[in-house]
């Protein structure tokens, strides 16, 4: 069965084939049967090498760029190699012209640039594939940066993430690896993100909400938006001065004193996965600045995560059992985080799991918390249990942060920073809020009003021999009906095979009335019993036929 291709997305189409027989997919691409695909690229060596793959998703553009720093993050999906090289993806480009960034600005804003700002510098600071960034300064002499999203982008990534869904559909439904993995659930993921990614106004929404949450951090800060600056497709935030983690040289990490600022940063993350529920999704050292006054800046905020109240209940359990060693709690906490395939091996995930986990523990203060999650969640796609998208963007996230730690202060322990802030952040989360007070004495309350009235009604039902109990949990009539029928056939059983030893044993009584020559009654007994086995056999029978008559109606009826 062929695929039916619009011919806007041809390029695409081949672009995608290409990428598949070089990278060890061919297979897929002969089961799409797509004509004008399956060219001379067939020929082409299965390529191992996960940097070229990286090289080959950039050339391709913003949308390829963005899901492969997506697949990064699915250590289920893709072996390490590949994962690591995806997660160093280049995403610099050649910035689009200063003509273009003022018309969008000003359509955007709906003010001239010269009445909005008091300087605007021409020349950006980074240019990436979704947008760049400008620095310029208020009227009131804020210095801020202003980030223009790229002329045409949304078009264009809504034009490849029809192509891509259009072959994930299809894979979905013909290929054994699409019914295991569920390419377009995966898709729609990295629809969302990426949507919610080019939402500038969503950007400054989670600016403003880590810097709530950081506030208790003097050491940390979160660049402001300037809400009235800011639409979807211009943001406008404060400009932080400072150097990337990465580029400090070894002079620079002399001076410093990194253990305070990682000891904060860590304690500050571990804040928004377990109690808040909400994080930076991609602190990359490249995303964290050391401002001129020795303080952390966490920046690009285009890439949040949520947690439900129950996925941080079951992380913290999976943290804490792989901190004290305990393989049995890490299997059954990352169990509840993952959905069970048709060929989840219980017994391989417990053994594998326990193996890890004690392996960390010998580690000591050596263990990478983000790497012994991800490595989790490798062995849960191994064995069948396809982990929550949240927990590889939490493992990601924290190895991030060892990567700064081991920047900033190569002597920080981090298994034993999230062993103490872990602690306190669970006996903080213990403590109801008032909220929570207030609708808990509300519904004490309620019942203690409405309790003796209940009472009352149930007494006198007892009073007047009117008490019922019913339970909805079975169909009491059906069940009793059934039971009644094969009571039946059991006694009519019973009465048969005594009708058949009886005249077995009157064989042997000598009388004169017979029939075939053998005594009269126990040939009537054992013409009874032929009889009415005859009878049951048909019944049963018939009976059964109208059972399956009946299921298929209702298979239809469905």
């Amino acid at each position: 069965m062929g695929l039916s291709l619009q011919p806007k997305h041809l390029a695409r189409y081949r672009d995608i084939a290409r990428l598949l027989i070089r990278y060890g997919r061919s297979d897929l691409v002969r089961d799409l049967d797509v004509d004008g695909l399956q060219d001379s690229d067939r020929d082409e060596p299965l390529c191992e090498d996960a940097t070229q793959l990286a090289h080959d998703l950039e050339k391709l553009g913003p949308t390829f760029i963005k899901l492969g720093q997506l697949l990064s993050t699915r250590v289920d999906l893709l072996p390490a190699p590949y994962t690591d090289a995806l997660a160093r993806l280049q995403d610099d480009v050649a910035p689009f012209s200063y003509d273009e960034v003022e018309r969008i600005v000003v359509d955007e804003l709906g003010v001239d640039l010269s009445h909005a700002f008091a300087s605007f510098d021409p020349t950006p600071l980074a240019a990436a594939s979704l947008a760049q960034v400008h620095r310029a300064t208020l009227p009131s002499g804020r210095e801020v940066v202003v980030k223009v999203q790229r002329p045409g982008i949304r078009k264009q990534i809504a034009d490849d993430m029809a192509a891509l869904g259009e072959l994930a559909a299809f894979a979905d439904a013909h290929t054994d690896l699409g019914r295991r993995f569920g390419f377009s659930e995966l898709l729609e993921q990295f629809r969302k993100a990426l949507v919610a990614e080019l939402d500038y106004t969503r950007e400054a929404t989670n600016l403003t909400t880590l810097a709530r949450i950081v506030e208790p951090w003097p050491r940390l800060v979160v660049p402001r938006a300037v809400a009235d600056y800011s639409t979807g497709r211009v943001l406008t935030m404060d400009y932080l001065p400072g150097r990337k983690v990465t580029e400090l040289g070894p002079l620079a990490r002399t001076d410093l004193d990194g253990a305070p600022l990682v000891d904060d940063l860590f304690h500050a993350y571990l804040q928004q996965m377990l109690a808040d529920g909400f994080f930076h999704a991609d602190p990359h050292p490249g995303n964290v600045l050391l401002t001129a006054d020795d303080r952390l800046a966490l920046i690009d905020l285009g890439m949040v995560a949520r947690l439900s109240a129950s996925s941080r209940d079951c992380i913290v359990r999976l943290l804490l059992a792989v901190s004290d060693g305990n393989g049995e709690g890490a299997a059954d906490a990352l169990s509840n985080l993952g959905r069970q395939r048709a060929d989840f091996d219980r017994d391989a995930f417990r053994t594998a799991v326990g193996d890890l986990v004690q392996r960390s523990v010998e580690l000591g203060s050596d263990l990478q918390a983000g790497a012994v999650v991800l490595e989790l969640t490798r062995i849960a796609g191994q064995c069948g249990l396809r982990p929550a998208p949240e927990l590889a963007l939490v493992g990601k996230a924290l190895l991030n942060l060892d990567q700064v730690a081991q920047t900033l202060d190569p002597t920080f322990a981090p298994a034993d920073a999230i062993r103490r802030h872990t602690a306190s952040i669970l006996q903080a989360r213990m403590t109801t809020s008032t909220g929570g007070l207030l609708g808990a004495a509300m519904e004490a309350r309620d019942f203690t009003v409405q309790l003796p009235g209940r009472i009352n009604k149930v007494m006198d039902a007892v009073a007047d021999g009117k008490f019922e109990l019913k339970i909805d949990a079975i169909d009491e009539p059906q069940m009793l009906a059934v039971a009644q029928r094969l009571a039946n056939r059991l006694a009519t059983g019973i009465v048969l095979a005594s009708l058949v030893v009886g005249a077995a044993l009157m064989m042997q009584i000598p009388t004169k009335s017979r029939i075939f020559g053998y005594p009269s009654i126990a040939m009537v007994c054992f013409a009874l019993a032929a009889g009415g086995g005859a009878a049951l056999l048909v019944s049963v029978l018939l009976a059964d036929r109208r059972i399956a008559r009946t299921a298929r109606d209702q298979r239809r009826a469905r």
